[in-house]
C-alpha cells in the first residue's frame, strides 16, 4: 500500500557530485515518512470528529462503570462506619452509667456521713408518726398538729410621756458632783 517513489534529481543541483545509495535510500524513507505523516494528517481531519465523538462516548461508559464502583464502595465503608459509631456509642453509654452508678454511690456516702437523712428515712419517720397519730386517736385523745400561741394580754392605753428635761451645761454638772 506504501507506493514507492522514485528518487528525483534536481535537474538546478550540479550533476558532478555522485550519490552514494546509503545517502539515497535514507534521503527516500525521509521522504516516505514525511509523505505519510501528511497523509495522516488529512485523515485525521476528515475522521477528526468522528473520531472524537467516539472517544467521548468510550470516556463515558468509562465513568459510568468507575462511578458505579466508587458508589458501591462508598456504601460498603459507610455501612461499616455505621456500625462502628453503633459500637463506640453502645460502649460509651455502658461507661457512662457505669460513672452515674460511681456517683451516686459516693454522693450517697458523703450524706451519710453528713447524716443527711435519705428519702427512705424520711418516708419511714412519716409512717411513724401517722402510727403515733392513730394510736393517740384510738385513746381518745386528739392530736395537735401545732402549738397553739398563747393569747395576748389586752393592749394598755398609752400614757403620755414626759418633755424632756433640758440639757444641763458643764458647769451644772461638775457642781452637783461635787
Amino acid at each position: 500500500m506504501v507506493k514507492k517513489i522514485s528518487p528525483t534529481q534536481d535537474k538546478s543541483a550540479p550533476a558532478a557530485a555522485p550519490v552514494h545509495p546509503l545517502a539515497a535510500s535514507v534521503r527516500e524513507s525521509a521522504q516516505q515518512i514525511w509523505l505519510a505523516g501528511m497523509g495522516a494528517f488529512a485523515k485525521a481531519q476528515e475522521e477528526g470528529g468522528k473520531v472524537f465523538e467516539a472517544l467521548v462516548k468510550e470516556g463515558l461508559s468509562l465513568q459510568k462503570k468507575t462511578q458505579g464502583l466508587a458508589e458501591e464502595k462508598l456504601g460498603d465503608v459507610a455501612g461499616r462506619m455505621s456500625a462502628m459509631a453503633e459500637t463506640v456509642g453502645a460502649k460509651a453509654g455502658q461507661n457512662w452509667d457505669k460513672l452515674e452508678s460511681l456517683f451516686e454511690q459516693r454522693t450517697a456516702k458523703a450524706m451519710a456521713r453528713l447524716g443527711v437523712p435519705t428519702a427512705k428515712d424520711v418516708a419511714a419517720l412519716s409512717q411513724r408518726v401517722d402510727a403515733l397519730a392513730a394510736e393517740l386517736a384510738r385513746l381518745g385523745k386528739p392530736a395537735r398538729t401545732a402549738a397553739k400561741p398563747a393569747a395576748k394580754p389586752a393592749a394598755k392605753p398609752a400614757t403620755p410621756k414626759a418633755a424632756p428635761a433640758a440639757p444641763r451645761s458643764r458647769r451644772s454638772r461638775s457642781a452637783t458632783a461635787a
